[in-house]
């Protein structure tokens, strides 16, 4: 079974997502795709209270900042990757190209992501909906939003069940949520 779940900051994605990805686990093995590259203090603490978070829950922690399919070697189980707009930062704005916007390594995490998300045969994935804040966004800024939307959009019809996290409630899109 493969699960979206999008929302905003904070708005209770991840902790729902590890709770479906447990669920869909049951005594199977569970893996965290930890994809944030950070950047400052304030991402590191964001980084560890995650950590914190899923602490006890048995994941298996998969650092993969930009290439999904490498963590389908460690094996069947179920996959939470954590989160999906973090790997396409980092695959747009690449650390070793001195943080120079790359679309086509976009394009090209994006098209991995998908192939994941076709061969994984258990995944979870958590994006941010960051579309209706505003428009006239620098043209770098709007082109990074159009491939979270894309990757969004694409992501819900390879997916079983689609849900929005907003305000710490749960809605249901499409399918079903696991018991």
């Amino acid at each position: 079974m493969k699960i979206l779940i999008a929302g905003g900051s904070k708005s209770g994605k991840s902790d729902f997502a590890q709770t479906l990805a447990l669920k869909l686990a049951g005594t199977g093995r569970r893996f965290y795709i930890a994809t944030m590259l950070p950047f400052d203090a304030e991402d590191r603490a964001r980084i560890q209270n995650h950590r914190l978070r899923r602490a006890g829950m048995g994941f298996e922690t998969l650092e993969e900042p930009r290439h999904p399919l490498r963590c389908l070697e460690a094996g069947p189980g179920v996959y939470l990757v954590d989160s999906v707009t973090a790997l396409l930062t980092n695959a747009l704005f690449p650390r070793e190209a001195d943080y120079r916007f790359s679309p086509e390594s976009g394009e090209a995490c994006l098209k991995e992501l998908l192939d994941f998300a076709g061969q994984a045969e258990d995944a979870v994935f958590v994006l941010d909906m960051i579309f209706s804040d505003s428009n006239g966004y620098p043209p770098e800024t709007e082109r990074f939003r159009r491939l979270l939307g894309t990757a969004g959009q694409r992501l819900a019809a390879r997916c079983d069940t689609v849900l929005e996290a907003s305000a710490g409630r749960i809605f249901l899109h499409k399918g079903a949520v696991p018991k």
